[in-house]
């Protein structure tokens, strides 16, 4: 029988228990049928077979990125002004860049900004600057994390939230010293302002933005992606790209516990996790008790150090956004239910709060091979290391944040906190298993630029991770394949190229495996094929 697909010449990891490597493989039906040397997967060629020749070059498993917010970034590459470090360098041009976008809207629309690096482009701007840079529209502006955003004036009225409101539960208008708004908002307070900015977004338009985001996946390799926090809205774009054809790349869903009616009613339906098919299939559920360290937020047992954000409390230990009993009965409902439960924990203290919800989870029914996942998990100090292996919990690493953000760990946690910061090597010695994700549009897209941050423990910028916590760049692709997959139960069809599965891979210009280590993050993809279709060829 003649193959649909055949790769040839390549480099092949495979990824597969024994550590093979081959030249070639064949795929029928978007799965791989044969795979050995090139002399053997020619004779799968026939008239129709489309052929891939790899020309020598290092070919990897298609990139599993078990955590990211696609639906988020795709109505941001829409709708919203991208205003990251390489597109704004100082104060003055983010403020420029404010005034072109505002002078362009309509009347009474939002100016939505997004991914700002206070500490790379000259701090936050206050509220004078934003409001004389606004032509009087409502601007909001997100920080990278996500977690904190910057309003003007008419933002504040456009919520209605007047100068003497109280702060919601789990959140924080800043204030300066007269009690007057600084424009900074935190947590549950950012996502007021989030909800205005989204109130209009519609499922065509997530649908047309995810057109982007597949395309700059596939650039980088990747061919599976998990959307975190996915709400009921983007669950139905999904489906409907579903069923017309668009999806180019497969797509998990983590539902998303802050949309209130969502767990309960997936319960109540008697949906379970692996549900959907190889294309979207819905993968668990999570929350998100605890917030960002770059933001000075995270919840950790001993304060920040550095220079406080104006507003912020001294001594400042980070907040928790749910109450323990009130997420361990969400938690346990869905555990019981048969859906995979994600918790984020960043800080120590934040990780034990969502270990100690987990584990209660499973008091209450216990299951062996449960995957729970502690989501980000940064801060793995020894004991919250043997926590997790005693429980089986997933570590599932934000190892984005090590390159893009690791430099503000440094700042706010100091230099020999980094020694527990993502320690992927002892993760490995423990047998916990550790996959990375990007957590993007918190960080890029590229997965290449975290896998060299864990292989020379250093950031973009050059800042010191703690090299005793290195690990290789095998273990480090591991991060993105195997356990990517693993992670989301999908190991049968992902996360490796052997037959049977998924025929999903990526062919590199570097040979990330052998390389000095400090080039995996150039690393460049020249192909990216998916169910045995080539989708990105540079």
């Amino acid at each position: 029988m003649n193959a649909e697909f055949v790769l040839l010449d390549g480099r092949v990891t495979t990824m597969d228990a024994a550590g093979t490597e081959a030249q070639a493989f064949a795929a029928v039906n978007g799965r791989i049928v044969a795979i050995g040397s090139s002399d053997a997967m020619r004779a799968h060629i026939g008239p129709g077979t489309r052929v891939l020749n790899a020309e020598g070059r290092r070919v990897i498993p298609g990139i599993v990125d078990s955590h990211a917010h696609p639906d988020a970034y795709a109505v941001r590459l829409r709708n919203w002004t991208l205003v990251s470090p390489d597109r704004v360098g100082t104060r003055d041009e983010l403020l420029a860049t404010i005034r072109r976008v505002c002078e362009g809207l309509a009347p009474g629309r939002w100016g939505a900004f997004y991914r700002l690096n206070e500490r790379a482009s000259g701090g936050y701007p206050t509220l004078d600057e934003l409001d004389l840079a606004s032509a009087g529209h409502p601007v909001f502006i997100l920080r990278t994390d996500q977690h904190i955003g910057v309003a003007n004036r008419a933002a504040f009225a456009a919520c209605g939230i007047a100068r003497d409101a109280p702060d919601p539960p789990f959140g924080a208008f800043s204030r300066d010293a007269t009690g007057a708004f600084t424009g900074q908002v935190r947590e549950t307070a950012a996502q007021i302002f989030l909800a205005a900015v989204h109130a209009g977004d519609t499922e065509r338009e997530i649908a047309e933005g995810m057109e982007q985001v597949q395309d700059e996946c596939l650039r980088h390799g990747i061919t599976s992606v998990a959307n975190a926090l996915t709400p009921t809205q983007a669950i139905r774009a999904f489906q409907m790209m579903r069923r017309e054809g668009l999806l180019r790349m497969r797509l998990g869903i983590i539902a998303s516990g802050r949309d209130e009616p969502l767990v309960p009613h997936l319960i109540g339906a008697g949906i379970r996790s692996g549900f959907g098919d190889e294309w979207l299939r819905l993968i668990g559920v999570e929350w998100c008790p605890d917030c960002s360290t770059s933001g000075r937020t995270a919840a950790y047992w001993d304060p920040y150090v550095g220079t406080p954000i104006p507003g912020e409390p001294v001594p400042n230990c980070g907040m928790l956004l749910y109450e323990k009993e009130d997420l361990t009965r969400r938690a346990t409902a869905a555990h019981q239910a048969g859906l995979q439960v994600m918790m984020e924990g960043v800080g120590d203290r934040g990780i034990d709060f969502a270990l100690d919800v987990m584990e209660a989870a499973l008091a209450a029914r216990p299951v062996a091979d449960h995957r729970m996942r502690v989501e980000h998990c940064c801060n793995v100090t020894p004991a919250i290391l043997q926590r997790l292996k005693r429980g089986g919990f997933v570590d599932s690493s934000a190892t984005g944040f090590m390159d893009e953000l690791g430099e503000a760990y440094v700042a706010n946690r100091g230099q020999d906190a980094m020694r527990h910061m993502w320690p992927h090597r002892s993760l490995i010695a423990a047998g916990v298993p550790a996959p990375g994700h990007s957590d993007f549009a918190v960080c890029r897209v590229n997965p290449f630029t975290a896998m060299g941050a864990m292989v020379t423990r250093r950031t973009q910028t050059g800042a010191d991770l703690d090299a005793s916590e290195a690990v290789t760049p095998l273990q480090a692709l591991a991060a993105y394949t195997t356990l990517g997959a693993w992670a989301q139960r999908e190991e049968a069809e992902k996360g490796s190229l052997e037959s049977g599965k998924l025929a999903d891979c990526a062919v590199l210009d570097t040979d990330i495996l052998t390389c000095d280590p400090a080039a995996v993050r150039q690393t460049c993809v020249m192909a990216t094929v998916v169910g045995g279709v080539v989708r990105h060829v540079t």
